[in-house]
Formats: structure tokens, sequence, C-alpha cells
């Protein structure tokens, strides 16, 4: 059986870490998703750590997502990366320097295809020239990528069908994931993984932070196929 896409909780909002992050992973350390993480901005490098303890204790996944574009601050997103012990790096523009540190390490690297820009981070360039990119890549060892699909300037339904089809590595679908259609495209493209952080603080699948990570893990896995727009 197909297993289905992951749930990667992102504990940001507009593509900086929340300040209360250890007291939002508290209401819910109990819910349904493996995997956590946020953003390697605003938070002090002592707390990140210490919530990234707390949630290894908890039994998660951590991933830290960096949105960095030149090498220094890449490479220092991934030093950071070390640092935390987190399971998974995404983001940042593929350097070698990034994924020989992630290699050393036994971090999976997963960075952004495309051309990416600002924060929110916005994602330009071709399809065709995205999938390319993948295909070198993935010659370089990478474990994944991370493809910001609803933040395309073009169209975004084409971009998630063709290169999750058309990779051969994991995909994870980050940002903008908020709503029960863009839900289904996931179930039916079937990435390796999406993740949610401001549709979470937006209240887009309910009122609780730690119910909606429920509702959606179990609407991603067919339990409740029947709901739209709740």
């Amino acid at each position: 059986m197909e297993k289905d896409p992951a749930l990667i909780v992102m504990l940001t909002y507009n593509d900086e870490t929340v300040e209360n992050a250890f007291d939002i992973f508290e209401h819910c350390k109990d819910c349904g998703a493996e995997y956590f993480g946020f953003k390697e901005e605003p938070l002090p490098h002592d707390e990140m750590k210490r919530l990234y303890d707390y949630m290894r204790a908890c039994g998660k996944k951590t991933v830290l997502e960096v949105v960095a574009y030149d090498e220094e601050k890449c490479v220092e997103g991934a030093r950071l990366a070390v640092e935390c012990g987190c399971d998974m790096l995404m983001g940042t523009m593929y350097f070698d320097s990034v994924a020989d540190i992630c290699r050393d390490k036994g971090i999976k690297y997963l960075p952004f295809v495309g051309k990416v820009v600002s924060r929110p981070s916005v994602l330009g360039g071709t399809i065709d020239g995205m999938i390319e990119e993948a295909r070198r890549l993935s010659e370089k060892g990478v474990f994944g990528f991370d493809l910001l699909g609803y933040r395309f300037t073009g169209d975004a339904s084409e971009l998630i069908e063709r290169f999750v089809a058309e990779t051969d590595k994991p995909v994870v679908l980050a940002g903008s994931v908020n709503s029960y259609e863009r839900l289904d495209e996931i179930k039916r493209t079937m990435p390796w993984g999406f993740t949610i952080g401001s549709a979470f603080f937006d209240n887009a699948y309910g009122e609780d932070f730690a119910e909606q990570i429920d509702t959606v893990c179990d609407y991603i896995s067919h339990r409740t196929e029947a709901l739209v727009n709740v």
C-alpha cells in the first residue's frame, strides 16, 4: 500500500518562527503528526536547541527549514541544523558545501529548486527547468526536494503534478497549503510530504491548533474523505 504523504507541522507564520513555538508544541505534542519543525529565524539558538530536544523526547522527527539564498547563509543554516540535531534540513539553494555538511552528519537534505526570492518566499523559473535541476541534484545525492509549489508564479497545479511524477526523489510540498482543495491535490499527486504552518495559525482547518493537525492527518489518510471545506 502506498504511504500517505507526511504532514510536517511548521511552527511558523509568514516564514518566521513564532515566538511562542514551545507553548504551541506543548499543546499539540500528542497529536498524530510525526514531523515538526520551524525556520532559522528569529528564535535564539539556545531556544531552538531546547525545543528540538523536547520534540525528540516526545518521539517526533525534527525539521529545520532555512530561507536563505547565498552560500554563506545556507552554510550557516546547515551548521545550525547540526547544532540542533535535526533529522532533516529543508530549504537553502543547493550548494555542495551544504550537502557535504548534511552528508557528514547524517541529515536528510532537501534543497529548494527553481528561482526562489523574498521572505515569505516566492518561486520563479520554469517547470522544465526545475525538473532538469532536480535530476542534476539527484545525481549529487540529495535526499529530496523542497518544492514551493503554491508559491509558484506560474501554474502551481501543473508544476506539482509534473514535478512529483517526473522526479525520483522525495518531494515535500512547502508553503501555502491552506485549503481542503489543496489537500485533495496532495492526495491526488502523492508527494512524499507537505508542510503546514501559517494556515494552522489562521485556523484554516478548525479553531484549535492540535485538533487541526489531527483533522489534516485524518483527511490525508482518507478516513474523512467526505469532508469538504468544513
